[in-house]
């Protein structure tokens, strides 16, 4: 299924530090079978998607800049091209593998509305049972916004619905408190509960929308026992390419100057990367992280019960920290996880 991947970062970054020059990047997590925990679905060649906020301020009310296409990620020419001219201190990124709608560039992510930008990994159990129910709870507004067959593009339309009945309209175009982003993405995950109780799997809903300032990100499923799809955050001073294609998370202070949020790691690094509790939410306002439990039938009180991942793993949507190469006992742990001794030294 999919992938996605959040940057926000005080200083812009190059989009091809996040896209194409990582050695685990995005674009390779798309096609290399060698970093799944499950193969069945080891591709994600349906099309993809990078949105991302300008550095001209003439050009902040027009939104975020959207590129999509239903070519392979890794196989276009123009994507790479963008990515070594553009830089922005926001970025969302989104590899797909359709489980719902056709291939076509109205069904990649991100979706977008006015300065708001959403993406989706996972899927709503039943959903052509669920979509008429969906529909005729919201405006007809944000039913005639839908232009794809997704969904990842409902479940947007239904939080914008949302969010505006809980009276931050979307078509004002204005900065939102991520207090009500939270709480408008809450909400939906609500509704789309609801309205799934009782069929045989359990949804997969990994949200991330932004309005250009707040992310927003959540990692939850309909299940008390089940593990939600992969989802990992990472924090630091400064994203580093300290060799060819080999980056990590630099932490020479306490700022959190860059912040990262994805699928899967970019890096090889264990210690770069932080799971995201099964049944959570993420926010990120003025480069601060706050993790916050979503407390419902689904919450696990017992901090250390364990959750299956075999559902999320039979989707090919559970991610695990990558390796550049497979172990070997001959080799020192430093060279094993594919660093050298010549390195950066992290204070």
């Amino acid at each position: 299924m999919c992938r996605f991947l959040i940057f926000k970062g005080k200083d812009p970054i190059l989009l091809s530090h996040l896209l194409t020059r990582p050695a685990h990047s995005i674009i390779n997590q798309s096609f290399d079978s060698r970093l799944r925990l499950d193969r069945r679905r080891p591709i994600n060649g349906d099309g993809f998607g990078v949105g991302y906020y300008s550095l001209d301020p003439e050009l902040e009310e027009a939104g975020p800049c959207i590129f999509r296409a239903i070519t392979p990620a890794w196989n276009n020419m123009n994507l790479e091209t963008l990515a070594e001219k553009t830089k922005s201190n926001l970025v969302f990124a989104h590899v797909r593998a359709s489980t719902y709608g056709v291939l076509s560039e109205t069904n990649c992510h991100p979706f977008t509305f006015k300065n708001l930008m959403f993406m989706h990994n996972g899927g709503i159990s039943n959903f052509n049972q669920v979509k008429r129910r969906l529909i005729n709870h919201i405006k007809d507004e944000y039913f005639l916004f839908i232009q794809g067959s997704t969904d990842s593009e409902c479940c947007f339309a239904l939080f914008l619905d949302t969010l505006d009945k809980l009276g931050h309209d979307p078509n004002k175009n204005v900065k939102i408190d991520p207090k009500a982003l939270r709480q408008a993405l809450i909400k939906t995950i609500e509704y789309i509960k609801d309205w799934t109780k009782g069929t045989n799997d359990p949804s997969l809903l990994n949200f991330a929308v932004t309005d250009g300032d707040s992310v927003v990100v959540t990692r939850y499923i309909t299940s008390k026992t089940e593990e939600a799809a992969s989802l990992h955050f990472s924090c630091g001073s400064s994203f580093v390419e300290y060799e060819p294609n080999q980056y990590r998370m630099e932490r020479l202070d306490r700022g959190q100057n860059v912040i990262m949020v994805a699928s899967e790691p970019l890096t090889f690094e264990r210690g770069d990367w932080i799971a995201v509790p099964t049944n959570s939410v993420l926010t990120i306002r003025n480069q601060t992280v706050l993790l916050h439990p979503i407390i419902d039938e689904y919450f696990q009180e017992d901090p250390l019960y364990s959750r299956s991942s075999t559902f999320a793993e039979s989707k090919g949507l559970m991610g695990s920290i990558p390796l550049a190469e497979a172990p070997d006992a001959d080799v020192p742990p430093l060279e094993r996880e594919g660093r050298s001794r010549s390195g950066p030294v992290v204070c």
